[in-house]
């Protein structure tokens, strides 16, 4: 295969780009990439030694280079198109428009597409009905859509989200089969944690006194301690996020000597443990504070998943087995 060129949007902290990368290895070439995050840009930059440019809406599309393959989590957006039906014009001012544009300006010879897991389903199904009718009958590419879920593909996160994966030939695509999953919350946690991570007694109260109050109302809502034979829930930012995920871990409280902890030896997981729930390697730096780090983590993707995608890709956009009168086909 010759060099495929790729361009990274709302590139975020690079996963996309590194499952693409992982995929694809010395044949891919990445020749632009965007992220408005000041923080995120700077987590970008150390570890791909790229300086992703900021506002898209800002970005000439006939000034971008050209390129093979589109790779984009644009965030999710209900469009207000009242019926209209006008194609882009219903998408004008939504994210999704500006990678819209792209496309129809560069049209590359394919793209990846990434979003929440509600996406297909969020403003009725309308949001996403619109985006299918301006890829496949305004922009006439061939569309392939479903949801994936990171426990299926090596990881000990429950994280589902939803792909769509695009060709301008119209030729064959299928999305990856799960694998066996034998990984545990147990295989991505650090020794000798700091004591700044584990929770003080009163804050360990305080969530224990909130969900007897739910729980009394009949709700689900907080905090949760894995075991480590656990696969861990969704990272995500906000709220009880954190909470969802904690870990009982005595030996590391020991060692950091620290007074104030709960007696339970109850914490968070670190900035690192979240970046291995995610699939990044140890060889993945930051230099952001842990707060921005939590964040960019959760709102990154998981490698492995975009991994598997990206060898699907490969062996369709090299066999470029031709379908016809191609309905797109949504997995569950």
């Amino acid at each position: 295969m010759t060099k495929i060129k790729f361009i990274d949007l709302y590139a975020g902290i690079g996963g996309i780009r590194l499952g693409f990368q992982k995929a694809f290895k010395e044949d891919a070439e990445f020749v632009f990439s965007n992220e408005i995050d000041k923080n995120s840009s700077d987590t970008y930059r150390l570890n791909f030694n790229d300086d992703p440019l900021g506002d898209i809406t800002k970005i000439n599309p006939s000034e971008i280079k050209d390129f093979d393959i589109l790779l984009a989590g644009f965030p999710c957006q209900a469009f207000s198109i009242a019926g209209k039906r006008k194609g882009l014009e219903d998408a004008r001012g939504t994210h999704f428009f500006n990678v819209a544009k792209i496309i129809e300006v560069k049209q590359p010879a394919a793209f990846l597409l990434e979003n929440v897991r509600h996406f297909k389903t969020h403003d009725g199904g309308r949001t996403f009905g619109t985006l299918k009718k301006i890829l496949t009958d305004d922009l006439n590419y061939t569309l392939y859509a479903g949801l994936l879920n990171a426990k299926d593909f090596g990881l000990p996160q429950k994280r589902e989200r939803f792909f769509m994966v695009g060709f301008k030939d119209p030729i064959h695509f299928e999305f990856p089969k799960p694998i066996k999953n034998t990984k545990t919350v147990g295989d991505i946690l650090e020794k000798n944690v700091p004591g700044e991570y584990f929770l003080s007694q009163r804050y360990l109260d305080t969530l224990k006194k909130h969900r007897q109050r739910h729980e009394g109302k009949g709700n689900g809502f907080g905090y949760i301690v894995l075991d480590k034979k656990d696969v861990a829930n969704t990272l995500v930012l906000g709220g009880m996020g954190r909470e969802r995920n904690l870990i009982k871990d005595m030996e590391s409280l020991e060692k950091s000597g620290r007074k104030d902890a709960n007696s339970e030896a109850i914490r968070c997981l670190t900035p690192r443990e979240c970046l291995r729930l995610q699939g990044f390697n140890d060889s993945y730096k930051f230099n952001v504070a842990k707060t921005h780090l939590y964040k960019q983590t959760a709102n990154s993707v998981a490698v492995p998943v975009i991994k598997q995608i990206a060898l699907q890709m490969k062996k369709s956009l090299r066999e470029n087995e031709p379908v016809h009168n191609v309905e797109p086909v949504l997995i569950n």
